[in-house]
């Protein structure tokens, strides 16, 4: 917890008022069984209407302060917890916008938005409580004891022992409960993933009518999430009946002890009210610790799992004395490059990379699914960082410059394409947030994207849902190759990212990548051969391996897993023309 003081320190102006306020509130209610057994004894017993109006009206007054401070306190409460909920939520999206693929693969998309939604949550309303409860309860603990002791000293013992049994059974049941909140916070992870996946994918649900079947798995995790929390839930509301029971045994004890006590004359039977109301008040007040307590469990398990964020190592970090290349032109060298994921088995995924690509080369990337071609990409930008060996840019090792600068003269067309909910014209200036209506244009012409976005009802100005729902497959595709183009790159990287376009697009694009940028260094990864057959140099990759080099004409001579590809694909038809 003391991590969370971090966060709540500049809101400590109101974490101070919320106390101070609730001492007027718990002020007004501890005195008010006083004054009320005052009232009865003196005023009611005397038959004293003047001393009656008089202390109803001091009671009246007494009663708005405790509602003045007790509003001032949940205004003060409130707002120290949502700042600072606020300030965690912005530190944690922060720390995951600088995380790299390594950090994301290890805490997984669902697990992060449970931390930034319901976690979060749980630490807001646990400082709320504590602020009110964890001041008003020890108060009005103490309090009630205090104004018990100035009626009765001896009956006293009884809050002392019912205490004691109240403290023991509130402990040895959270402690049961802290395991199982944990595991109920997993498990909310686990439905989340579930959800997320289903409607990410509703598309192919819906496609191959598995409709069914993704329920039952939905169902499956959301029973399993209701069974933890039942079970975390079960020995919390224990407390409950516990202290139903003390506080009716400790009712019955003050009755059978003070009626023994009014018999005597020591107590009156005015006393004996007011000592039942402060024996309640003071349960009560244990009864709210314990509540605030059983919060505080969960949100401890919050708490830890939010730190886990924030805490996390970042692998990719910027260089402490970013270097500028003399050179600009888009030179790319592979030296030696092993690769290997730090949570996988160990194995290398790319093994002895060594190539180099001159400024203004296209490179095309071919292999099996699973050879590694994606992840080769990835290093030039520092998506993932090299096991050993190095990649350099203009001769300088991509280590050594600044996150910013290495990813401005790098841009790429990821795999899976993601457009955001906005406009065309906004996904396409994502490159570059300052481009003109012309760069905007020409960066879609080049893409093969102007003509259809030109038939849409209103044009650049056509609203894409989330993902770009309302969009094709190979028209999201070139609005992301649009949006790379703008920035005008010195190495452009194409992941299968033309898949879902036609052949005839795709060399109107290639044409075109020629015409606007010939000094541009080009990646190339695709499953067409066709889309490939015109790169400058191929590389076949087998098992994380360059296993051939070359351009079409030397690998169809020299590459037998080069020549295969081809000769498959012609035969399905794949490719018709050599471009």
């Amino acid at each position: 917890m003391k991590e969370l003081l971090k966060y709540l320190k500049p809101y400590r102006k109101y974490a101070i008022a919320a106390p101070f306020f609730m001492l007027l509130e718990a002020g007004a209610e501890l005195t008010t069984p006083k004054l009320m057994t005052i009232l009865i004894e003196n005023g009611v017993g005397n038959r004293d209407v003047g001393y009656i109006t008089k202390m109803g009206i001091l009671m009246f007054l007494i009663a708005v302060l405790g509602i003045i401070g007790g509003l001032a306190c949940l205004y003060c409460a409130s707002n120290a917890s949502q700042r600072t909920g606020t300030d965690l939520r912005k530190a944690i999206f922060t720390k995951i916008e600088d995380f790299s693929f390594h950090n994301i693969d290890q805490f997984k998309t669902p697990s992060l938005i449970t931390r930034l939604t319901n976690d979060i949550t749980q630490i807001q309303l646990v400082i709320l409580m504590s602020l009110r409860m964890l001041v008003r309860a020890p108060l009005l603990c103490l309090g009630s004891i205090i104004m018990a002791l100035s009626i009765n000293a001896k009956l006293t013992l009884i809050f002392l022992v019912a205490m004691v049994i109240l403290a023991f059974v509130i402990t040895f049941i959270l402690r049961c409960a802290m395991p199982r909140f944990t595991v109920m916070q997993e498990k909310l992870d686990q439905v989340n993933t579930v959800m997320r996946e289903c409607l990410s994918g509703i598309r192919v649900i819906k496609a191959f009518v598995r409709g069914e079947y993704e329920t039952e798995k939905f169902q499956e995790v959301n029973l399993d999430y209701k069974k933890n929390s039942i079970r975390a839930f079960m020995i919390v509301i224990c407390i409950m009946p516990a202290m139903m029971m003390v506080v009716n045994l400790s009712i019955i004890a003050i009755l059978w002890f003070g009626s023994f006590q009014v018999q005597s004359g020591i107590m009156a039977p005015e006393d004996i009210m007011a000592f039942i109301t402060y024996l309640m008040q003071m349960l009560m007040s244990l009864m709210m610790v314990g509540m605030v307590f059983m919060f505080l469990s969960r949100a401890m398990v919050s708490v830890k799992r939010v730190f886990e964020v924030l805490d996390a190592q970042i692998d990719i970090t910027e260089p402490e004395n970013p270097k500028l290349p003399a050179d600009h032109s888009g030179k790319v060298e592979f030296s030696h490059v092993f690769f290997r994921y730090k949570s996988g088995s160990g194995d290398p995924v790319l093994e002895d990379i060594d190539f180099t690509a001159n400024p203004g080369e296209t490179i095309a990337i071919l292999g099996e699914t699973g050879s590694g071609k994606s992840t080769l990409v990835n290093l030039i930008p520092r998506l993932y960082d090299v096991s050993e060996g190095s990649v350099k840019i203009d001769g300088q090792d991509v280590k050594e410059y600044s996150l910013h600068t290495l990813r401005k003269k790098v841009a790429i067309v990821l795999q899976e394409t993601i457009l955001f909910t906005g406009t065309i014209r906004d996904n396409i200036k994502w490159g570059k947030e300052d481009a003109t209506e012309e760069e905007v244009i020409a960066a879609a012409k080049a893409a093969q994207a102007h003509d259809f976005i030109m038939e849409l009802p209103n044009g650049y100005d056509t609203e894409l849902g989330q993902r770009g729902v309302n969009v094709s497959g190979g028209q999201k595709q070139r609005i992301s190759i649009a949006r790379a183009l703008i920035q005008n790159p010195e190495i452009l990287i194409f992941d299968d990212s033309t898949s879902a376009v036609d052949n005839v697009t795709e060399k109107k694009l290639q044409q075109a990548l020629r015409e606007f940028h010939p000094n541009c260094t080009k990646f190339i990864i695709a499953q067409r051969i066709g889309s490939v057959m015109h790169a400058d140099k191929i590389l076949v990759l087998n098992c994380g391996k360059i296993v051939a080099a070359g351009n079409h004409n030397k690998l169809m001579e020299t590459s037998e897993d080069y020549k295969e590809i081809y000769e498959s694909q012609i035969k399905k038809g794949a490719v018709l023309h050599e471009s």
